[in-house]
């Protein structure tokens, strides 16, 4: 590394994916202590100089989300009064993102309002990863890297799915179609659609398949599994079409509330998640979890920025 060097902080988000970024980069992670005091606010104290260095904080949207924002929000203010030449927040899950537009009355952008908050708290630069609305970029002034984990997906399908070359792409619903149709393109697939009527946010009541699944392996595609609600009907449903298996690839794995159980009681064969969100208490309890490492594909965008060399290379090639 010339000049400036990197310094890497981690949040109590995902310390252990902040740690494989480090580790890929050559590097430890600075030395930060991150507590609460007895009445919840929360300390930041940053042990060791980050004068005049290139600053990258890992925090992910997940667990606690307002906490762990507002960690972040006290460690990129710390860094700037601390004179730290550029800092980016590293946010593999952007917390708020599916709150991207005003869809009803009264309704807020708090997607907006979190980008409005890092600018305000002093970040010159967002690496984030498969934001739930890419016009999310735009709501910062800043510069957005928004990384895409279909190259590692296609990795994935390719070295761990038999008989992928008969199977079909499916997309739980109509705002997916986009990804699921560029990765069955890639994979030179069919691609089928699955339409879904929501009574209310998180409940869907009725699933109608478009395309023909029969004997063939399903391979369902999303950017988010919440309660997985919707994988286990859409699975439920494409079984139910002649699927002969059915595997879903999601990019982050949120995974609340009755999720494990669903997934377990589901005609699921595998549920696959990145790690943007860290699962590894989830996956002992649920045998279908696997997981996409995504660490080399963020450590590499951080290099590259630092260096001052393109991102793009990284939208279309997984890395290792």
């Amino acid at each position: 590394m010339t000049g400036n060097s990197i310094r890497i902080l981690a949040g109590n988000s995902h310390p252990a994916l902040a740690k494989l970024i480090a580790k890929r980069l050559g590097t430890e992670l600075a030395n930060v202590t991150v507590s609460k005091y007895s009445n919840q606010e929360t300390a930041v104290t940053i042990g060791e100089s980050v004068r005049d260095e290139d600053v990258y904080i890992v925090q992910s949207g997940c667990g606690e989300i307002n906490d762990h924002l507002m960690e972040l929000l006290i460690m990129i203010s710390a860094c700037k009064t601390a004179s730290a030449r550029r800092i980016t927040a590293v946010l593999p899950c952007f917390p708020y993102a599916r709150q991207d537009k005003k869809d009803k009355s009264r309704a807020p952008i708090s997607a907006k309002l979190v980008a409005n908050m890092l600018s305000v708290a002093g970040a010159d630069h967002v690496i984030t990863m498969d934001l739930h609305a890419s016009q999310i970029q735009g709501f910062f002034d800043c510069p957005v890297d928004n990384l895409y984990g279909e190259p590692s997906v296609l990795r994935y399908i390719r070295e761990n799915v038999p008989d992928w070359k008969t199977a079909i792409i499916v997309s739980p619903d109509a705002g997916g179609a986009k990804r699921a149709t560029s990765i069955a393109d890639h994979l030179d697939l069919d691609f089928a659609l699955i339409h879904k009527e929501r009574k209310k946010a998180n409940e869907v009541s009725r699933m109608v398949l478009v395309g023909d699944v029969k004997d063939k392996v399903a391979i369902l595609v999303d950017d988010m599994a919440d309660t997985c609600g919707t994988l286990g009907l859409a699975a439920k449903t494409l079984m139910d079409n002649g699927a002969s298996a059915v595997y879903a690839i999601v990019i982050h794995g949120v995974l609340s509330g009755k999720a494990l159980d669903v997934i377990n009681n589901s005609v699921l064969t595998r549920v696959v998640v990145t790690n943007t969100i860290p699962h590894a208490d989830k996956k002992k309890q649920c045998p279908k979890l696997d997981t996409i490492d995504v660490s080399a594909v963020l450590a590499e965008a951080i290099r590259r920025t630092h260096n001052g060399e393109s991102v793009s290379y990284l939208f279309g090639h997984a890395t290792i």
